[in-house]
């Protein structure tokens, strides 16, 4: 079993046991515990969960979309039959609207249109976080204030989704790079494993493009929650976690000759990251709150 199984599945357990039902902006209830960390191993262990199928291409492909493309606009993901963004797509006429209903959520400048506002790869380009942070793991090893931060208080209104994992922070230790996530909300059982598995393939393409080793992910939550609507998809993945749980985790393997993080195929289908020896229990299907 690997070792993110461990940690994700006992997490889940512990929101189901010892969290509270709360309501919110979705309508949807959640369980959640008001905060959670763990640390990964990303040198030793690739983290992607075995006990359900997690698409390694769609998840790869919006960390690129955020670093690398650093795009809000969400056709560049439909394009390569990506359609995590599509209920948060502002229309034509700059309108959010809800999936259901119909009803505008919320206006924006038309200028933002077929977009997700000033969010996430909108804030890495506009500060130009990216070229900042590997020009500071190249040229300046002790560096101690590699943030970047997507939480910019002057776009958070011209943003449909102001961003979930909004910080991490970079370190390199004896030619090992590290780095800490942080995320201000957390739906488990859809953006967890999503998020974790984006950092860590993020961590070992900065680790190589720079020469460093790839080393440890912190990760902490604020507010770990599971929609109440999810919490049977939650409890079939425990229990193959408890009676089936001897999956091991696979390896990542990304084009060894790649030396700009800018040059990795981005794609549909990213040619340049395969997962060798990847095992899963099969999918399970988790609804989505707007």
């Amino acid at each position: 079993m690997s070792a993110w199984d461990k940690i994700y599945c006992n997490l889940c357990e512990n929101i189901l046991t010892n969290g509270v039902q709360v309501a919110n902006r979705t309508g949807i209830d959640t369980i959640k515990l008001p905060s959670a960390h763990f640390q990964l191993n990303v040198g030793e262990e690739f983290p992607i969960l075995t006990t359900k199928q997690l698409f390694i291409r769609q998840a790869v492909l919006e960390m690129l979309w955020i670093y690398q493309a650093q795009s809000n606009d969400v056709r560049w993901l439909q394009e390569r039959n990506v359609h995590i963004w599509d209920l948060w797509q502002i229309d034509e006429n700059g309108d959010w609207r809800d999936e259901k209903t119909g009803e505008v959520l919320k206006h924006f400048d038309p200028k933002f249109a077929n977009t997700i506002g000033t969010a996430y790869g909108y804030i890495v380009k506009r500060f130009k976080l990216m070229d900042r942070l590997i020009d500071s793991l190249k040229n300046n090893v002790n560096d101690r204030r590699r943030v970047i931060s997507l939480w910019q208080d002057e776009y958070l209104d011209t943003a449909v989704l102001p961003s979930c994992v909004w910080s991490s922070e970079w370190d390199v230790t004896n030619g090992t790079l590290n780095a800490w996530v942080h995320q201000r909300s957390c739906d488990v059982p859809l953006g967890l494993p999503f998020n974790v598995t984006q950092y860590a393939v993020l961590l070992k393409m900065l680790a190589q493009v720079t020469g460093l080793k790839a080393g440890t992910i912190d990760w902490s939550i604020k507010d770990a929650h599971i929609y109440v609507n999810q919490v049977d998809g939650i409890k079939e993945q425990l229990e193959r976690f408890h009676t089936k749980g001897d999956l091991k985790a696979p390896e990542l393997w990304l084009n060894p000759e790649i030396k700009d993080f800018y040059d990795f195929d981005s794609s549909k289908d990213i040619k340049d990251i395969k997962l060798i020896g990847y095992e899963h229990m099969g999918k399970i299907k988790f609804p989505l709150a707007q």
